[in-house]
């Protein structure tokens, strides 16, 4: 789902992100939030309307997405009194990690978690600032499932409509603030 904004207000937070032509490399118009986390009005309006999406999922945690993931969601975690549980690249996490390695379109990746971050039946939203491709949301995806978690949402600030994000997510109930499609 998209979240029900008003025209007025799409427009308005879209105002506040920067296009950055040919990064990372030539051909990719790269959607730099930053100007809009440093507009004090329009990161609160983002953080509220995303942690109102949330709670409807009633989770017992919100995981993020290293990096820009941990923006916003350990604030949409303690607005709503649940842990945050950081998904993160490799060696960063000092105790016991659980893997998954991943295909990118131009090679592999890999995140990890604490081995005993979730638990089986635990209801998690993982949250992460923009949805492009979908990859590294999906094996956040099935590295919280193999814990015993259930993903029950999946929130973007922006998602690029026109790529196949979305699809690689379709099991799972996604949402987004803005859609570039």
């Amino acid at each position: 789902m998209t979240l029900p904004l008003s025209k007025e207000n799409e427009t308005w937070l879209k105002s506040k992100i920067r296009d950055i032509p040919d990064f990372p490399k030539p051909g990719i118009i790269f959607k730099d939030l930053t100007t809009l986390f440093s507009d004090a009005k329009a990161f609160a309006f983002v953080l509220d309307t995303m942690t109102e999406c949330c709670r409807q999922f009633k989770p017992d945690v919100i995981a993020g997405i290293e990096a820009r993931g941990f923006i916003l969601a350990p604030t949409i975690a303690y607005r709503l009194g649940v842990g945050f549980v950081p998904i993160r690249k490799p060696g960063k996490l000092p105790y016991r990690v659980e893997k998954l390695q991943y295909e990118l379109e131009y090679g592999f990746d890999t995140i990890e978690i604490h081995a005993d971050a979730v638990g089986h039946g635990h209801k998690v939203v993982l949250i992460d600032d923009l949805l492009a491709t979908g990859g590294t949301a999906a094996a956040s995806c099935r590295l919280l499932t193999s814990l015993g978690a259930e993903v029950v949402g999946v929130g973007f600030a922006v998602e690029l409509g026109f790529l196949p994000g979305r699809e690689k997510l379709a099991d799972k109930d996604v949402f987004s603030l803005i859609n570039y499609t």
